[in-house]
């Protein structure tokens, strides 16, 4: 006999898992169907485990660079293997966290492939068995994938997707990025840091091309400086494997072609929503390329259905797949009757984006251009680290914080930075926009002291032409 549920979600990344707690927390009856493992493909294969990555590139690169704070460390080697397993023994630890918060919530877990067979009802084919679960409302959450080459297919061997560029057996002597979007040009900067020749090649004019163009232009010339070859307006025509490498023919920007020779290739081109084989037929849901229309509140075009994360429109983050995963239970339960249920639809000019290369980049709100073309009058300041103590002791003082603000209303519209731990610090803006902070607030805020945080006030003070330290 089918099990009966008040809300079932497929998937259990951070939008699915996080939608499941707090459906539980309303009081609901809650089902989780995951394919793989829980917690998803960003706590299992991207979010957490690449910042365990990252984080030993740093300490690698710092130990390489002793000298500078009056220190010696000698013989200095990185041990790739050591590396993988603490990231993959993170990526355990958390996923075991996300197997205790089912149990805590009472929320029934079902291991397998879950598909949506018409309203309220979803199949999930295990390895012994196949169950159905009837549901008041499902959420959809089964995330995205890699998206290949259509000439080049990931082997796992020579050509890699970022799954496959997490569990090296060798560090890649000569290693070919293509694609600078976060993925990308995380794996480029954890490579290059660890001791492999990289090269970046990105077909648009610059690299993290959706950050403001003021910390494009900052991070290519850091990343330069750091050795690597960044090849912008390029792309990649052919990639063939040959005997220990692969051979890549790349059309620079000028037009011309080159062959070059390389030991590994990360493909980072972008992601492709998993809604094909989910059954979204069966209730009448179409797609846009993959990706499903909501509205503010996460509702499709089929009553009780409902989508978050990677398989609804972008950005594809983490967290705003959890956020969605809130403002869903709440949604749910809001029609289900419950009192204590208030959802509140996300507004996307609220959401901060992190990239954790050397050095980070963070950002929230509208670029300056995105500004300008938005018809807005603008106050724009920029604070660099060598203006700030705190990066100066660091020996972090490479990067800048730069804000934007409407010139008639002093309301901030968006926040860029690049530098040490401004991943850390994107979260202050975050807060004031969300409060709908105006350049008067920030202004008469008190940064603790030393701090890099008090940069965030000098580039607010800078848009009015008050920067203290510049």
């Amino acid at each position: 006999m089918a099990q009966t549920f008040d809300v079932i979600v497929l998937g259990s990344g951070p939008g699915g898992y996080v939608a499941a707690i707090r459906a539980a927390q309303l009081g609901l009856k809650v089902a989780i169907v995951e394919r793989e493992n829980l917690g998803g493909i960003c706590l299992n294969w991207g979010c957490i485990p690449t910042k365990a990555l990252l984080r030993s590139a740093e300490v690698f690169h710092q130990m390489r660079h002793a000298k500078a704070y009056g220190l010696a460390a000698d013989n200095v080697r990185a041990d790739i293997a050591a590396v993988v397993a603490r990231s993959r023994g993170i990526a355990r630890q958390l996923n075991q966290g996300v197997t205790h918060l089912m149990k805590k919530n009472k929320i029934a877990v079902f291991m397998g492939t879950g598909t949506i067979r018409g309203a309220g009802t979803v199949d999930v084919v295990g390895d012994k068995a196949t169950e159905t679960l009837n549901g008041k409302h499902i959420i959809v959450a089964t995330g995205a994938r890699a998206r290949d080459l259509p000439f080049a297919k990931a082997d796992g061997d020579r050509l890699w997707t970022y799954r496959h560029a997490m569990t090296p057996s060798e560090l890649p002597d000569k290693l070919l990025v293509i694609g600078s979007g976060a993925i990308g040009i995380e794996f480029a900067s954890f490579y290059n840091d660890m001791g492999s020749k990289v090269t970046v090649v990105e077909m648009l004019d610059r690299v993290v091309p959706v950050e403001d163009a003021d910390v494009s232009a900052f991070l290519e010339k850091a990343l330069i400086k750091q050795g690597m070859t960044i090849l912008t307006g390029a792309g990649v025509e052919a990639l063939t494997v040959v005997g220990g490498g692969v051979v890549a023919r790349i059309k620079r920007k000028d037009g011309t072609m080159i062959d070059d020779m390389f030991t590994h290739v990360i493909i980072a081109v972008g992601i492709i929503a998993n809604t094909e084989t989910i059954g979204l037929e069966s209730v009448g849901i179409t797609t846009t390329r993959g990706i499903i229309a909501i509205d503010g509140h996460g509702r499709t075009s089929a009553p009780g259905v409902w989508a978050i994360g990677d398989v609804t429109p972008g950005p594809w983050l983490a967290h705003k797949a959890s956020h969605e995963g809130v403002i869903v239970a709440e949604a749910i339960a809001a029609e289900l009757g419950n009192p204590d249920a208030h959802p509140h639809a996300m507004d996307p000019r609220n959401i901060p984006g992190c990239t954790y290369c050397h050095p980070q980049i963070a950002s929230v709100g509208l670029t300056e251009a995105a500004a300008k073309a938005a018809g807005y009058t603008l106050r724009v300041g920029t604070f660099p680290f060598i203006g700030n103590g705190k990066a100066i002791a660091l020996g972090e003082a490479e990067g800048f914080i730069k804000t934007v603000f409407d010139a008639k209303t002093g309301e901030l519209l968006g926040a860029h930075m690049i530098g040490a731990e401004v991943t850390e610090l994107i979260q202050g803006y975050v807060v004031g926009k969300t409060l709908e902070t105006t350049e008067a607030e920030l202004i008469q805020t008190v940064f603790p002291h030393p701090t890099i945080s008090e940069a965030m006030h000098d580039a607010v003070l800078a848009a009015y032409g008050r920067a203290l330290h510049i």
